[in-house]
C-alpha cells in the first residue's frame, strides 16, 4: 500500500502519511486502531501496545534537560523509563545504571575534554537521574554482563573505584540488579565488541536495542537484527559467571583496593 493510499484512510494526505511513519509527528489512538483494521493486523496484543503508546502524553524528568543537552540523553531517558526490561552488555565501563557521580564525571571528564565544567556537571546529573529505572517503588527488571577489566580499570582514583564496586554490591544486595561477570581468565571470548543494551517493549515486535557506533548511538528496530542481538546477549552471557559468584568476584576486588 502506498503513502497516498493509506494517507486516503486516515482522510490525510501523502506528507501527513510519511510523517507519521518516519515518527516527526505524533499519530493519535484512533488513528493507530483505523490503520491496524485496514492492514489487516489481527495482533491483538500489538495493537493494544501501540494504542497505549498513542494516548501515553508522559513528561519525565528528561524534560528538564531539553535544549540543555542533546536529543541522545533525552531520548535514551525516556526509552528506558517505558522498557518492559532491560538487558545490557558492557565491556570496556561500568554500565551507567550502575555507576557512581564520581566515576560517571571521571568518564566524560577523560571522553570529552574540551567540555565546561558546567557541562560535564549536567550529564552527571542526568545520568544520576537515570537510575530511578531500577530504583523506583516498581522498578524494572535489569539485568548486566560486564567484564572484569571493566571493573579493574580506575577511570578515577582508587576510593572513587572502592566506592564504584560497593555500589554494585548495594544494587545487588537491594535486588536493582542482576550482575554478571565475564572473568579476565574466560577462554573463547572473543566479544570485545559486545556491548549494546536491549530494551524490551510491551510485546516482542516493540523491542529495541542500542548500540554505540563512530558516529553516536544508534537505535535498532528491524526483527531480524534484534533476534541476533537477542543471540549475541545469551552468547555473552554463557560466558559469564553465575550471579552469585559473579558478586563474590566483586567482594574480591574491594578487598583488593581497601
Amino acid at each position: 500500500m502506498t503513502a497516498k493510499e493509506a494517507a486516503e484512510l486516515l482522510e490525510a494526505d501523502a506528507v501527513q502519511m510519511s510523517q507519521i511513519e518516519s515518527g516527526t509527528v505524533g499519530v493519535s489512538a484512533k488513528r493507530v486502531r483505523r490503520l491496524a483494521a485496514n492492514y489487516a493486523c489481527a495482533d491483538v496484543a500489538l495493537i493494544e501496545a501501540l494504542h497505549a503508546m498513542a494516548t501515553d502524553r508522559t513528561r519525565g524528568w528528561w524534560e528538564e534537560y531539553r535544549g540543555v543537552l542533546p536529543p541522545m540523553f533525552l531520548d535514551g531517558a525516556e526509552v528506558e523509563h517505558h522498557a518492559a526490561f532491560l538487558r545490557e552488555v558492557v565491556i570496556h565501563y561500568v554500565p551507567g545504571l550502575l555507576q557512581t557521580a564520581d566515576y560517571a564525571r571521571a568518564v566524560f571528564t577523560y571522553t570529552r575534554p574540551e567540555l565546561a565544567e558546567s557541562e560535564v556537571a549536567l550529564r552527571v546529573e542526568h545520568r544520576m537521574k537515570r537510575h530511578a529505572v531500577i530504583e523506583c517503588d516498581a522498578p524494572t527488571p535489569y539485568e548486566t554482563v560486564v567484564h572484569e577489566f571493566a571493573l579493574r580499570v580506575h577511570v578515577g582514583d582508587r576510593r572513587a573505584s572502592l566506592s564504584q564496586l560497593r555500589f554494585i554490591l548495594d544494587k545487588i544486595e537491594a535486588g536493582q540488579a542482576t550482575v554478571r561477570v565475564i572473568p579476565v581468565e574466560r577462554e573463547g571470548f572473543a566479544g570485545a565488541g559486545a556491548s549494546m543494551l536491549y530494551l524490551g517493549g510491551p510485546v516482542p515486535q516493540l523491542d529495541t536495542a542500542l548500540r554505540d557506533s563512530p558516529t553516536g548511538a544508534a537505535y535498532i528496530d528491524a526483527q531480524p537484527q534484534l533476534e541476533q542481538l537477542r543471540t549475541l546477549f545469551r552468547r555473552v552471557q554463557s560466558a559469564s559467571l553465575e550471579p552469585t559468584a559473579s558478586r563474590d568476584l566483586i567482594h574480591r576486588l574491594t578487598k583488593e583496593l581497601q
